[in-house]
């Protein structure tokens, strides 16, 4: 999937956080040069009651609806007001809010949420939406994380973990067309853990030998998008810890952390691998999570 194509669709919920996502989205959107799609889900939006009986439900519908509606068009002013000229485009649809917004990912650049909410689209890592469509999305997502009242730093970073070949390209191919679009440094942090079982041998490995060939690893991964983005500063940084704990460290500061997704983790029951999860969890700024099939970083490589 072409990262260039669609549009940059938002899920409203009329939640704080869904505004902060909708403003994140808005100068996205500008970079990008699309239109902003500002999308909000209504259960009963496509149910039709017949009869007296259904009055009720009907004038319940009916409110519904309306609600939803005036979300978007409060989330349109704030993207309005936060770029000036954006294209805008509002939709209120029926269905299950995670649902909805994984069809939306299907013609989407990318897909845009906040990191709590309302119980809707927004009220996501710590429920089951936001995590589902991180999982199943058809385009990369980004969970607007971090304290609103921070200061803006538009020189921050973008940050990208590198780990298991099959999750990191896509990510990284993310995160280089982010880095480039932004005019920012790119930190690509490749971390690993000795896996020595017996510790009467630890003493007797090379430690620096295997740092190493660590860090070739990274450079390695990295060589072809640096000579297709030679305008893009690569800092690498090769770490001798936990993935999770390593890119946490790093984000400190950044703009944007991309990390890459098979869609599931290893563990039954997980609908995203422990990096993500800790990722979409803590993380001091917005998270992009690239499944691997979101991103043709082939073809990526191929575009002049």
């Amino acid at each position: 999937m072409d990262i260039h194509i669609g549009s940059v669709v938002v899920g409203i919920d009329g939640s704080a956080h869904a505004l902060a996502a909708t403003r994140w989205a808005a100068v996205e959107a500008c970079r990008r040069g699309l239109p902003l799609r500002l999308v909000s889900a209504v259960g009963w939006a496509t149910w039709s009651p017949i009869g007296l009986p259904a009055l009720g439900e009907e004038y319940e519908r009916g409110v519904l609806l309306e609600t939803a509606h005036a979300m978007v068009d409060a989330a349109a002013d704030a993207a309005t007001a936060t770029v000036p000229g954006v294209e805008v485009q509002r939709e209120v649809r029926g269905g299950v809010p995670a649902r909805v917004l994984v069809e939306e990912s299907a013609a989407a650049a990318l897909l845009v949420v906040g990191n709590r909410g309302s119980g809707g689209f927004t009220g996501l890592l710590l429920g089951s939406v936001g995590v589902t469509v991180a999982a199943h999305a058809h385009c990369p997502v980004v969970v607007v994380r971090g304290d609103a009242a921070r200061p803006v730093r538009p020189d921050g970073p973008v940050v990208v973990g590198v780990g298991e070949e099959a999750e990191a390209e896509a990510a990284i191919a993310f995160a280089f067309d982010e880095a480039a679009r932004r005019g920012v440094p790119l930190v690509a942090v490749h971390s690993w853990i000795e896996t020595v079982v017996d510790p009467y041998l630890v003493p007797y490995v090379d430690w620096e030998s295997v740092a190493l060939e660590e860090r070739r690893v990274l450079t390695d991964a990295l060589a072809p998008w640096t000579g297709k983005y030679p305008g893009v500063e690569v800092r690498e940084v090769v770490v001798r810890d936990g993935a999770a704990r390593a890119l946490l460290s790093a984000a400190a500061g950044a703009d944007l952390v991309v990390v890459g997704s098979r869609g599931y983790g290893a563990a039954r029951g997980l609908l995203l691998g422990s990096v993500s999860q800790a990722m979409l969890q803590h993380a001091p700024c917005p998270v992009a999570v690239v499944r691997s099939r979101t991103v043709d970083a082939a073809a990526l490589l191929e575009q002049p």
